[in-house]
């Protein structure tokens, strides 16, 4: 393995991580706007938090899908290909969550609950199949010698995938309601401070049962026994010190520590998977290694180069969306809103 080969798996990586950080609250206020919201105000009022940014942080998940077909067109073959139907309801969920936003905004009342249920059901989708997908790829798919997957209806959906799927949803739902307390004012604030606080313990069981199905149908404690362990524990730390700060009422450290808990997550999987980036169950010759599986040397140098010339401004530019819109929604009832 070469220097630019582990280089652009640890890229793929980081852009998988800034996906669930910053789409992870979007997908959170989303779901919330059923669950959270008492009203067409307060659903407004949701949705105007997250309106100047949810379109760019899809841009991650664009860019690591570009980064993988670029840099690793074998996993980018085998991973498309096999997982063809979770990944068409994921774009499914993203279109019909995507169009909620405009369609919400221009309807009639009467037509409003429509797409608000549009924009809860994808909101639901996107995480939950994210969850099976990358659960049931590290429990190992039926991956022949030519990088061929023949999985059955079993292989994606079984006790961890779905276990996986519910905790990346849960996961979402509580960093999207901590966004809303750092992001609103008002009566919704308050309720989602009180309904965190009381849903971490839910997280706190279902930790439980994801660590105890990683050791049992995984092999990644018997391969990285320290590492997997470190990341394990660094996802409960993170877990507790967001579940702390939320009753503490400091919301900044509990949106961040929140955010964190995905930075690790993922961080747990590329450790698992290193030095493959797929594992075929039918046997260990068969897993896609990063060595084989990247593309050839002058086409990794140049896309670093490109890299390090403009990552500095995209990273600028979300910065400074950020920034410009950093100040807090108001509850006014007689406000609207045009996302």
């Amino acid at each position: 393995m070469s220097p630019l080969q582990f280089i652009w798996f640890l890229l793929i990586g980081v852009l998988f991580a800034g996906f669930f950080f910053l789409e992870g609250f979007d997908y959170g206020v989303g779901m919330a706007t059923k669950t959270l919201a008492r009203n067409e105000q307060e659903k407004n009022q949701l949705i105007a938090t997250i309106g100047p940014v949810w379109d760019g942080n899809e841009v991650w998940l664009i860019t690591a899908g570009g980064a993988m077909f670029a840099s690793f067109p074998f996993w980018y073959s085998a991973l498309f290909s096999g997982y063809y139907l979770i990944l068409f309801l994921i774009l499914v969920g993203l279109i019909i969550r995507g169009v909620s936003f405009e369609f919400r905004a221009k309807s009639p009342t009467s037509k409003q609950g429509v797409w608000g249920a549009t924009l809860v059901l994808g909101s639901f989708l996107v995480p939950f199949f994210f969850g099976v997908m990358f659960i049931s790829m590290i429990q190992g798919m039926p991956l022949d010698a030519k990088g061929n997957m023949t999985a059955t209806f079993f292989n994606y959906i079984n006790l961890f995938s779905i276990v996986g799927g519910v905790a990346v949803v849960l996961m979402s739902y509580l960093h999207g309601l901590n966004y809303i307390a750092l992001k609103t004012t008002g009566p919704v604030r308050e309720r989602a401070k009180l309904q965190a606080g009381k849903l971490y313990w839910v997280l706190y069981a279902g930790l439980v049962v994801f660590a105890i199905l990683l050791y049992l149908q995984t092999d990644f404690f018997k391969l990285h026994f320290t590492a997997t362990l470190a990341w394990v524990v660094l996802i409960v730390l993170l877990t507790v010190a967001a579940h702390a700060a939320v009753m503490k009422g400091k919301e900044l450290p509990a949106f961040l520590a929140s955010g964190l808990t995905f930075v690790a997550l993922v961080g747990l999987l590329f450790n698992g998977l290193f030095p493959r980036v797929m594992i075929s169950s039918i046997s260990s010759k068969y897993d896609l290694l990063i060595s084989t599986a990247s593309s050839s040397p002058y086409t990794l140098k140049v896309m670093t180069i490109v890299v390090c010339v403009f990552l500095p401004f995209v990273l600028a530019y979300i910065g400074w969306t950020y920034y410009i819109f950093h100040k807090r929604i108001s509850h006014r009832p007689e406000s609207q809103t045009g996302y």
